[in-house]
């Protein structure tokens, strides 16, 4: 194998199933790292309009066609994956700021909905968006095309089989991902 391949260093003696769970700890741990320094990169890259990552998501989730007339907590949570306690205190200081509103909603007064105002869209559309562009340029910058369909077919592929082990947990249990309230 090339120097610096991904497998240098696996012990193929082991057999393929210990070599398989070996590459399986490696690819785990990269997402790990990559989610980590997603947070301290992207967030550095829109510190300047008073950004998060959390706060980017919520913004770029907010920002699609789909959700121009808002979306419910719960929907936003289980779009992004976390649970409602996590995004309550985000929702908050987003609000707080200036960047969202939250009103109730006129189908079901219990539910509310999150949209984002116009000083909200003006930091999303006009100061964080060529920030966000450049930094993803910047990250992917020898990534062909090819290379990021591929890593993001992966991507999804991984995301699936993790949803399907959620559905499958009992309720109460790894909220983090769950929206059963």
């Amino acid at each position: 194998m090339p120097r610096g391949h991904v497998l240098t260093g696996i012990d193929n003696d082991r057999g393929s199933e210990g070599a398989r769970q070996e590459l399986a700890n490696r690819l785990f741990f990269r997402l790990y790292q990559c989610a980590n320094m997603l947070h301290k990169t992207g967030s550095r890259a829109v510190e300047a309009e008073g950004l998060t990552t959390q706060q980017w998501a919520v913004l770029g989730a907010l920002s699609r066609p789909d959700a121009d007339a808002g979306m419910s907590i719960g929907e936003l949570a289980k779009y992004l994956l976390v649970s409602r306690q996590n995004l309550a205190g985000l929702i908050g200081r987003m609000e707080r700021d200036g960047h969202v509103e939250i009103v109730a909603d006129a189908r079901d007064r219990r539910s509310r909905i999150v949209s984002m105002t116009r000083s909200g869209r003006h930091v999303w559309q006009v100061l964080a968006q060529p920030k966000i562009r450049a930094y993803y340029d910047e990250v992917l910058s020898d990534f062909s095309i090819n290379d990021a369909a591929h890593t993001l077919h992966y991507l999804l592929k991984i995301l699936e089989n993790m949803k399907r082990i959620d559905d499958r947990a009992p309720p109460g249990d790894g909220e983090a991902a769950r929206e059963d309230a």
